[in-house]
């Protein structure tokens, strides 16, 4: 599949009918040419962020155009998480160390 990059693919279909989304979860998750992670979902207002990887978002517009699936954004991201490792890392062993919960 080559170097994979990930996107968030923004989705927003008020009123789709839940059967529809899902037959679309089936079809995309056999496509080949890029990966569906997952989807977070606002059922009431409408709209689904799916996770992908792909080699660029030119591929994702192409499955979606082919699949009949609408799409408002599709956005290049990169993860984060919180920062353990920077400048809160020594006041995390400090915490721990004298945690009352060592060696439950």
């Amino acid at each position: 599949m080559g170097k994979m990059k990930k996107f968030i693919a923004v989705h927003h279909n008020p009123g789709i009918d839940c059967n529809k989304v899902q037959a679309n979860w089936r079809r995309l998750a056999q496509v080949e040419s890029a990966q569906w992670v997952r989807t977070y979902f606002d059922e009431k207002d409408g709209w689904r962020f799916c996770y992908w990887m792909a080699p660029n978002a030119d591929e994702l517009k192409k499955i979606f155009d082919q699949m009949d699936v609408s799409y408002e954004r599709i956005v290049e991201v990169e993860e984060t998480v919180p920062d353990m490792w920077g400048e809160k890392w020594d006041a995390h062993l400090k915490a721990d160390a004298t945690a009352s919960n060592l060696g439950d």
